[in-house]
């Protein structure tokens, strides 16, 4: 039987390019020692947090980051990817500088911008695709410099095996190799009763036995 079509969401190569420093500190203007951070959304699926690591300013847009981090990506199962098949999905990345962490049940960190990257997940399960990969600008202002995000979105085919445990393990267990809704057994195995009542009762005297050596092993 043919493996699951399970599908990797791959998010890997971030970085972060900050605005030169236009005005006197104080008025909005990230210093480059400041941490940053980012939160990845994406529908159903818990957000996760990644750093950033901070690139220079006057590198340009064509170059590539000097350092970079990821994610740990999220994956796909076949029912996610039976419901989502033909939809266009929007992974947001949310950019914040400061720590991170929650204070009081609110982000610690200062929202610098977002971005959205669109994902098409058909045929992803039989080849990989790439949906964005270079800077991305933060922020929809034109004339004012703002923060540039460096990221590869991308997904990659991940079939996996999937087996489930079926019948009375302590009798005969079963062990089922899943796709979709067909079942394949693929390992049996069935004890004798008379083993299986050895193995789950203990002589009658075993308490009283023990109890009577330790007895005299306490008593001297």
């Amino acid at each position: 039987m043919d493996p699951c079509p399970f599908v990797r969401l791959i998010i890997e190569s971030l970085a972060l390019k900050l605005p030169l420093a236009t005005k006197p500190a104080g008025s909005a203007v990230y210093p480059s020692t400041t941490p940053c951070f980012c939160k990845l959304r994406l529908k159903n699926f818990p957000s996760q947090t990644a750093l950033l690591p901070l690139c220079s300013a006057f590198a340009g847009d064509s170059s590539p980051p000097e350092s970079t981090t990821s994610s740990a990506g999220f994956d796909l199962d076949p029912a996610i990817l039976r419901r989502l098949s033909g939809k266009p999905i929007a992974l947001r990345v949310s950019v914040y500088s400061g720590r991170m962490g929650r204070t009081c049940g609110v982000t610690s960190g200062k929202l610098l911008g977002s971005v959205n990257v669109g994902i098409i997940l058909e045929g992803a399960d039989s080849r990989a695709s790439v949906f964005q990969n270079g800077w991305m600008k933060l922020g929809n202002e034109p004339d004012k410099p703002a923060a540039r995000l460096h990221l590869t979105v991308r997904t990659e085919p991940d079939p996996r095996f999937v087996f489930q445990f079926g019948g009375e393990p302590e009798c005969s267990p079963v062990v089922f190799q899943i796709q979709g809704n067909i079942q394949q057994p693929v390992f049996s195995c069935k004890f004798s009763a008379d083993r299986n009542a050895r193995s789950r009762s203990l002589p009658s005297d075993f308490t009283v036995n023990n109890n009577r050596g330790w007895m005299r092993n306490f008593l001297g």
